[in-house]
């Protein structure tokens, strides 16, 4: 794909998947603000692309709003906010219970994607539109008994794409999740060699890397790619929940509406 002229910001981008699209989109023309606590990596990456760094911790609506506002006044706007910083969790349930990692967790994982949407919202409307794409987890759309924590925190992005996509829609801005399996970052560090053991297939970043692009070429918006070795990417396919039915047991016509989106509606 050809980014000429497009300005993109990835969170969580010193490092894997995130550098690894810093690095794609680069090279296909875009100018890249790279955002990541860690500085000293983050500028290496910037410096290699010829993009911007700028310290942004996640869990902060300022930082977010800031970084925003750094690819606005270096590059001139916004066209593509990847949502990438996360963290592996394992918090177990049970006595070892630990409830400051439990919120670390959360809100890296899950309060990063909703400031990141927040900040980028009017940067991206100011362009007529855009993408947003954030780093959710094969981990998000099935059981996750290993790590629940992580599961719990990447099927509130899936949930919460699978909303924005229908509510920035009006915007012209399309909102998606990456899904990957184990991709080869430093998040599957304590589980590398039992994943090796038992066979199980460790994704090139590269991959990862394919598959954003998928997501940007496909033109759908409140969709969740996932990536698995061996397999095309492509939106997982949810199955819709049963509607109401009526008194009389007949299904009602308006099952799919969404109830909340037509009462804001009725209030404007």
């Amino acid at each position: 794909m050809d980014f000429t002229g497009k300005v993109a910001l990835i969170t969580g981008g010193s490092n894997g998947i995130g550098a690894a699209v810093a690095r794609r989109l680069a090279a296909a023309g875009a100018r890249v603000v790279v955002a990541d606590v860690d500085e000293e990596q983050g500028k290496l990456v910037a410096a290699e692309i010829d993009g911007t760094f700028v310290r942004c911790d996640v869990t902060r609506l300022e930082d977010n709003v800031a970084a925003v506002e750094t690819a606005v006044s270096v590059y001139g706007g916004l066209d593509i906010a990847f949502l990438n910083a996360g963290i592996a969790t394992g918090t177990d349930f049970g006595p070892d219970f630990d409830a400051e990692r439990y919120r670390r967790a959360m809100a890296i994982n899950l309060d990063g994607v909703v400031y990141g949407a927040q900040a980028a919202l009017e940067a991206l409307k100011n362009r007529g539109g855009g993408h947003i794409v954030a780093t959710a987890s094969m981990a998000g759309l099935m059981a996750t008994p290993g790590d629940p924590v992580y599961g719990a925190n990447k099927a509130a992005v899936v949930g919460l794409v699978r909303a924005l996509g229908g509510a920035f829609s009006d915007f012209g801005i399309n909102v998606n999740a990456l899904c990957p399996a184990f991709a080869d970052t430093n998040i599957i560090g304590p589980i590398r060699t039992t994943l090796q053991e038992v066979g199980m297939p460790i994704l090139p970043v590269s991959a990862v890397a394919d598959a954003f692009e998928s997501i940007l070429a496909s033109g759908g918006t409140g969709e969740a790619w996932f990536v698995q070795a061996g397999r095309a990417s492509e939106p997982f396919g949810f199955r819709q929940p049963p509607g109401p039915r009526a008194a009389d047991g007949g299904q009602i016509a308006a099952a799919r509406v969404d109830p909340i989106s037509l009462a804001k509606e009725n209030q404007s």
